[in-house]
């Protein structure tokens, strides 16, 4: 046996320990921990949309995973610096969002909506001239609000269920944010209290996170399309949101 076979099998045990090792490390995942039907804690336990799909992307990479449900508002930034190693918390891939992460294909298409109280006469942006809207802190919601709706009083909120609260009690006068959230409580909790009004006001494709130059990125999008191909993704689509993924 001459040293040169010995030196390339000694490499190729080396390498291959090295695989089984990065394999064997548990990829730090976070998620919202309020924002239905997405990511919400319900019972001591993270569930939602964003949940399930993780779960069956990570079973497809082969990866085992840590979830960390956590205040939106220090997502991205725990993203950036390497804290987290993937997030997903129905986060609109935005210009500002890319130059600090790095983006997965999109997996959700949504958007922006008004939400107010039944008795309202707001039917559109429009009628918010001089009007105070609740917005979630951190979310695409908020430069949209600085960008088209510059003659209103904009309050931020930690926690969406606050801006519900101070909508019902009327100290705001709408609510904007995510329509598949705002269409959720509408129909649920704030059903004959509340409404969405409009249409949806921007178009917003959503997508995990991770630090830049992650290389689980393309392991992700790789996942996403098989699961979009044998039918696990468009099961997971309908068991939150009732209809077939478009």
């Amino acid at each position: 046996m001459t040293f040169r076979f010995i030196f390339k099998v000694v490499i190729c045990v080396t390498a291959l320990s090295f695989i089984k090792l990065a394999q064997a490390q548990e990829v730090r995942f976070a998620t919202d921990n309020n924002h239905v039907p997405f990511s919400y804690m319900q019972d001591g336990k993270i569930n939602g949309f964003d949940v399930d799909l993780w779960d069956a992307i990570a079973r497809d990479m082969g990866v085992k995973y840590k979830v960390t449900p956590m205040d939106f508002s220090t997502i991205m930034s725990d993203v950036h610096i390497g804290q987290i190693d993937v997030a997903m918390a129905g986060l609109a891939i935005t210009r500002t969002r890319t130059n600090v992460v790095d983006f997965s294909k999109p997996y959700y298409a949504g958007g922006l909506i008004l939400l107010v109280r039944n008795d309202s006469n707001i039917k559109s942006i429009d009628d918010l001239k001089e009007k105070t809207i609740a917005i979630k802190n951190g979310t695409s919601a908020f430069p949209y609000a600085i960008e088209h709706l510059p003659n209103t009083e904009r309050r931020l909120y930690s926690e969406i269920d606050g801006a519900f609260k101070d909508l019902l009690e009327g100290n705001v006068d709408a609510v904007l944010y995510d329509t598949p959230a705002l269409l959720n409580y509408a129909a649920t909790t704030g059903k004959g209290k509340v409404k969405t009004v409009g249409d949806d006001l921007e178009q917003q494709n959503y997508g995990a996170a991770f630090p830049q130059g992650s290389q689980l990125v393309t392991r992700y999008n790789t996942a996403l399309d098989h699961l979009k191909e044998n039918g696990t993704y468009a099961t997971i689509y309908k068991k939150w949101f009732g209809i077939d993924p478009h």
